[in-house]
């Protein structure tokens, strides 16, 4: 006896409609041309990540190391940029709160990604809801992208403090080595010149 199929309502999350993912699950063109999603949505391993709002301590901290950033980063060599999509390969797409990337890689106003050959520092602000994916999963894949340099930024304590984990990659390992924990001031001659007050994040 046939019958008439019909399609499965799609998910709705606060308001929001949640595409329903294709058998192999999401790319990374999905990522950038499915409407309405909500703003900072990441895609890992072909699922989408959907991010929560942001605390006082992240948002002042990536404002501290961009400015930071920006003041020694060799303009005609490399730019900071907060928040934009790396493609690591066509299931992921990551959004870290920083990268860094080469200067001829950026070409206009209405760029929305950038490819992960391109970026020479993709930086994390550990949040309490991304913290596995913080610390273990965008770390693995940022390696395994060939990404050379990586960050893990933290809060120290109680406090409003940061404390930035600094990361190299290990070409033959192809993992991250711990150069160094930064507490106060951030000091670095890689990628290039780097000196960041990090207690100045009190004044923001």
């Amino acid at each position: 006896m046939g019958g008439t199929m019909t399609a499965e309502p799609a998910p709705q999350l606060d308001g929001i409609t949640v595409p329903v993912p294709p058998p192999d699950g999401f790319t990374v063109d999905d990522l950038l041309t499915l409407p309405d999603l909500p703003p900072h949505t990441e895609l890992i391993d072909g699922s989408l990540v959907f991010v929560s709002p942001q605390r006082n301590f992240h948002a002042d901290v990536i404002d501290l190391l961009v400015s930071g950033l920006r003041a020694t980063a060799p303009r005609g060599r490399l730019r900071v940029k907060r928040e934009m999509t790396v493609v690591l390969n066509r299931r992921n797409g990551p959004e870290p709160d920083i990268s860094i990337v080469k200067a001829d890689a950026v070409v206009g106003p209405d760029q929305s990604r950038y490819q992960a050959a391109d970026v020479v520092l993709a930086v994390e602000v550990v949040s309490p809801d991304s913290e596995e994916r913080d610390r273990d999963t965008k770390p693995r894949k940022y390696a395994a992208a060939g990404i050379p340099h990586f960050w893990l930024v933290e809060r120290a304590g109680e406090g409003m403090h940061p404390v930035v984990r600094v990361y190299e990659l290990d070409p033959v390992a192809k993992g991250y080595t711990l150069r160094g924990n930064f507490h106060g001031r951030l000091t670095l001659d890689e990628p290039f010149d780097i000196d960041i007050d990090l207690t100045a994040v009190d004044d923001l």
